[in-house]
């Protein structure tokens, strides 16, 4: 039985599958949030005198077993359940009969999915957020322990000037200062309570939204009923936002690392069992990690625009396409947490090698520090440049001096403290 279903109602099946779509797949994901939607707003229910308190300690007790199967693995979507809203009435109808006819008073499907989005997302980007602080501190330790070993700098993937192992590791801990100060405003946007919004016009029941907003741990409501409804796809959007801005982060660090494991460049490399061989080639190492995270990563990316084109031209009000948020976003969440984990527990093995620019064929990346090594002795700039270049030209440049990089964010001022307090405010440490 459908929570909108009349005595008289007989939807077509081919109706019926395509409307619920991929519903009951994602809505397991939503379960335990429902559930603490649902104790929220029977007891305040119970509270503004909807619910007598005898049926409000059945309901509550019931949904607290529900909770737990759900926790263990026990509860399921019967064929007959349209979605997990359903189910959860239809077994507390039939427990406790009349009582669990009265949990929908005072709310409607549509609001009951957006604050089961709400919480989901919610608690989707926590999680997000001590993953990439995993990675920020890794990246950080790394770029410690290695600030002294020297990697060519490029740009246009020609050989350009010397970097660092400390500054390439710690280039991406400070990119994701900057991620993170989306992904929390994007939390932002979850926390906040559209329950009580109804169909997006409110109920003529006298509700009590502060009061499920202090029992849900929101930091405050959506006021107006029609925005709270509007709000959907928008919240998604904005966390697609946040998390397409971390995507970016990872494929990129992962393309430098599929570059820097060639063996034209022999920078890194990782231990045989996180590499994959060749069917043919024996001497294979691939670097399939970084490949799948790239490609995950970079359909990520593509989230936000998807949801874009989805809501962008809806009138203000519900409309079945808000449905469809569900099967964009949420495997994307899923990606994103796998590619996290999967990043550092390859960086955490990864092996830098010494002494690379020792090798002739960098000499060239030193020009800049020739320059530089004039203009102190009091030539000019532009003087110093033609020097070089007529030296580069004629075969005879060479540089044995030392580097002297010392100016913030250099190879010989990392600012790792400094980063690290970026990110303690981005993350709200």
């Amino acid at each position: 039985m459908k929570l909108w279903q009349k005595e008289s109602t007989n939807t077509s099946e081919l109706i019926e599958q395509f409307t619920v779509g991929r519903d009951r797949e994602f809505d397991l994901l939503l379960a335990p949030f429902d559930v603490q939607g649902s104790l929220a707003h029977v007891a305040m229910l119970e509270r503004v005198g909807l619910l007598p308190a005898n049926e409000y300690v059945l309901i509550k007790k019931e949904l607290e077993a529900i909770h737990k199967d759900i926790e263990t693995g026990n509860f399921i979507l019967s064929a007959d359940a349209e979605d997990i809203h359903s189910q959860i009435e239809q077994r507390l109808t039939e427990r406790l009969g009349d009582a669990g006819k009265k949990i929908h008073s005072g709310r409607s499907r549509n609001d009951q999915v957006a604050v089961d989005i709400k919480l989901y997302l919610r608690a989707e980007v926590m999680q997000i957020k001590l993953l990439v602080l995993d990675l920020f501190e890794l990246l950080c330790r790394l770029g410690e322990a290695h600030k002294n070993k020297l990697l060519p700098g490029y740009t246009h993937l020609q050989l350009a000037m010397p970097s660092s192992f400390g500054l390439w590791f710690t280039a991406y801990a400070e990119s994701l200062t900057d991620d993170m100060d989306l992904l929390m405003t994007a939390y932002k946007m979850t926390d906040k309570n559209p329950l009580g919004s109804g169909a997006g016009y409110g109920s003529s029941f006298p509700l009590n939204r502060t009061y499920t907003t202090e029992l849900l741990g929101f930091s405050s409501l959506h006021f107006n009923s029609i925005y709270a409804q509007m709000s959907r796809g928008k919240t998604e959007r904005f966390v697609a936002m946040a998390i397409s801005s971390i995507a970016a982060t990872l494929s990129r660090l992962s393309m430098d690392a599929c570059l820097y494991m060639n063996q034209n460049f022999g920078f890194i490399s990782f231990p045989d069992a996180l590499t994959t061989g060749s069917s043919i080639m024996p001497h294979k190492k691939n670097p399939d990690v970084f490949e799948l995270i790239r490609g995950k990563c970079n359909r990520i990316q593509s989230v936000p625009n998807e949801l874009a084109l989805l809501i962008g031209n809806l009138p203000s009000g519900y409309h079945r396409e808000m449905q469809l948020t569900k099967e964009i976003l949420f495997p994307s969440i899923t990606d994103l947490k796998a590619c996290l984990k999967m990043a550092c527990l390859m960086l955490e093995n990864v092996i830098v090698k010494d002494n690379i620019l020792e090798e002739d064929r960098y000499k060239y990346l030193f020009t800049v520090e020739r320059v530089n090594e004039l203009v102190n002795n009091g030539i000019t700039f532009r003087d110093a440049y033609r020097q070089v270049a007529g030296e580069v030209e004629n075969g005879t440049f060479s540089f044995s001096g030392t580097l002297q990089h010392t100016h913030e964010g250099s190879i010989g001022n990392l600012c790792i403290p400094e980063i690290k307090n970026l990110m303690a405010i981005a993350a709200g440490l």
